[in-house]
């Protein structure tokens, strides 16, 4: 497809060109060809244009991963209204605290978020609109309730030959800054903001992608990450229902036995995951497969023997589907251990850095030139630069500007403020160094950086991508209470009490796990006791553990 000027331009082409692919595909459900998008399209915007909603106006949507969400959202934007995506996941205090701040007219909602809603929280809204089957469950005017009644006919009116490719003529966006999308952050601090994200921001990402990713029209994606998080609605919806794929979407976050099952049936061309994911599998289902005698330890020793690396690269591909050009990996920091054995295999994998604010890419290159440990280099359109006086030796914090960077935060101008200077520098609170080809290496948050007594600086992530890997572990926290550094365990109990382990056990595999952790760190950053947690730490919707939750236990 030749490169379109705008966002519009990419879905208008797309559909035009592929009008007799399959397009949408609920896992086990239904599936819509591009065709079939065009004429849900067609009727949506007769039902918002009869009900006066307005260019400009918000349409909220919250419900999991389906052909009908992307539909509303397509819909939504061609006609020229703000969607308002909203992660399923969030509470239902928060989602109604989101539909009323962003001044959403429409709510299109999964049945299963429904259920949980209240609609007298919500007393701005016109409308409430199951996605299953775009039946309206509350109109609050009689202007869209008659919308509803007569949409099939006002369709059959204004298209008596059936709606065809050359009756799509969707608007010209007003100007690159104009508002598509207001996308609140899961964050891991307790609070959404809304992040306003131009039209130059999707187109921008989107080009991005067509130049990084090599999808073919008729390709499959699997749609696995939450397409109310940015990472999710780019790189997997738009980028591929833009390049003219076929979009299966799966009915809920995916455990390594529902990927082994879809992946092995759908074969997806491009794969977009979060690190727990792919960490995941190749420690259950990898590792024992290869080797079962050393298992994790592999995570830690070269691999010298090539036919060790050879089915271990095997074993990887097929799990995954064995047709995929690379996975992107994204959304949160990757184990370092993970990553080497990647690498050591020849596994084609990529780390994506972004965030929300930027749509999301900030850093990215292609799997055969990442340097290990790094995201990549600047992304197109953007400028990164690390703010140290030694940004080679010492962390600073990445400041970036460009295409993708958000118009800023919805209705809160002092956030805005904190976040973009004066030069237009958006600063990501991450820090990085970046050496001198380019390659930037994230080094942690720096809200989550820890300082001691003695005036160190400890990144926890970087001591948690060490623990993470002992045996036992599934998740782990670094935290300083009373100026000492404690782990905090989330110890894989399944793998434990299948090996007869008990309690008391699993207490002392923590501790000798801690003498063997501080042996490989420096004394600045040894590791004074242990906690063992018996609940899994609580996370956000791309699996950032939320550590605001656990920072101010004392012990």
């Amino acid at each position: 497809m030749e490169r379109a000027a705008t966002f519009i331009d990419y879905i208008e082409q797309s559909i035009i060109s592929n009008w007799d692919r399959n397009a949408l595909t609920d896992y086990k459900g239904i599936t819509l060809q591009y065709k079939d998008v065009a004429r849900k399209i067609a009727k949506f915007h007769i039902v918002l244009e009869s009900a006066g909603i307005q260019p400009g106006d918000k349409i909220a949507v919250c419900g999991r991963n389906s052909a009908h969400w992307a539909v509303t959202f397509l819909a939504t934007v061609t006609y020229g209204a703000v969607i308002v995506p909203i992660l399923h996941e969030f509470k239902a205090d928060n989602i109604h605290h989101i539909v009323n701040h962003s001044e959403a007219k429409l709510l299109f909602v999964g049945a299963r978020a429904w259920e949980a809603l209240d609609e007298s929280a919500m007393p701005f809204l016109e409308g409430i609109v199951v996605l299953e089957d775009f039946e309206p469950v509350v109109c609050r005017n009689e202007q869209l309730l008659e919308a509803f009644e007569n949409r099939n006919a006002r369709y059959g009116a204004r298209y008596p030959k059936k709606f065809r490719p050359e009756d799509i003529n969707y608007r010209e966006e007003k100007s690159p800054d104009e508002l598509a999308v207001i996308n609140y952050t899961s964050g891991t601090t307790g609070y959404s903001k809304g992040v306003m994200l131009p039209y130059r921001s999707l187109w921008s990402n989107v080009d991005y992608c067509r130049e990084m990713l090599r999808i073919r029209p008729g390709d499959h994606i699997v749609s696995m990450l939450p397409l109310g998080h940015v990472f999710g609605m780019v790189y997997d919806f738009l980028y591929g229902f833009s390049a003219g794929a076929h979009l299966y979407f799966l009915t809920r976050m995916p455990s390594p036995k529902i990927i082994a099952q879809s992946f092995a049936e759908i074969r997806p061309r491009v794969i977009s995951c979060v690190p727990l994911i792919v960490e995941k599998i190749i420690k259950k289902n990898i590792l024992p497969r290869v080797d079962n005698t050393i298992g994790k330890l592999l995570l830690r020793v070269p691999i010298v023997n090539d036919k060790i690396k050879a089915s271990a690269r095997k074993e990887a591909m097929e799990i995954f589907g064995g047709q995929f050009d690379e996975i992107i990996i994204g959304g949160a920091p990757f184990n370092a251990d993970v990553e080497r054995f990647l690498k050591q295999i020849g596994f084609p994998y990529t780390i994506a850095y972004g965030m929300t604010e930027c749509g999301p890419i900030i850093c990215s290159s292609r799997w055969e030139t990442l340097k290990q440990a790094s995201c990549g280099k600047a992304a197109a359109r953007m400028e990164v630069r690390i703010d140290s006086p030694d940004p080679a030796h010492v962390a600073g914090e990445i400041i970036c500007r460009g295409t993708n960077t958000m118009l800023g935060y919805y209705k809160n101008p002092e956030a805005t403020a904190q976040i973009i200077d004066v030069n237009g520098w958006l600063h990501t609170g991450d820090l990085a160094t970046m050496d001198d080809e380019g390659y930037v290496t994230v080094r942690g948050r720096s809200k989550n950086m820890l300082l001691t007594a003695s005036g160190q600086n400890i990144y926890p992530e970087e001591i948690e991508s060490k623990l993470n890997n002992m045996p036992y572990v599934a998740e782990s926290l670094i935290v300083l209470q009373n100026d000492k550094l404690v782990a905090l365990i989330y110890p894989d109990f399944d793998e434990a009490f299948a090996k007869g382990l008990q309690v008391e056990d699993i207490t002392t595999a923590m501790e000798t796990n801690r003498v063997e952790l501080n042996q490989q760190l420096p004394s600045y950053s040894q590791i004074s006791k242990v906690k063992i947690h018996f609940e899994e730490f609580e996370k956000t919707a791309k699996k950032s553990i939320k550590r605001f939750m656990y920072q101010e236990a004392k012990g």
